[in-house]
């Protein structure tokens, strides 16, 4: 049940971070792999600033979590397209 449960929120945290950096919309599956990859890149660098100590015991901490972290990714990836 975690997994559907990650891929679900994956695939909204995706999805929100599409249309907040905008361009970036691929398609449900890189959706899912965005808003997961996102997620742990939250889960390493949150902690590290002393931001917070994981992920929300809710479904919406977790997708805003997710979320912010997929934001962080795909802006990164933006300036490394923009400067090829």
């Amino acid at each position: 049940m975690g997994i559907i449960i990650a891929i679900i929120i994956g695939a909204i945290a995706g999805w929100l971070a599409g249309q907040i950096v905008k361009g970036h919309g691929q398609g449900l599956l890189v959706n899912i792999v965005v808003g997961i990859v996102g997620a742990l890149i939250a889960s390493l660098l949150f902690p590290a600033l002393g931001m917070g100590g994981g992920q929300g015991t809710n479904i919406i901490g977790s997708i805003l979590y997710a979320t912010i972290g997929a934001v962080i990714l795909l802006v990164l990836l933006g300036l490394v397209t923009r400067s090829r």
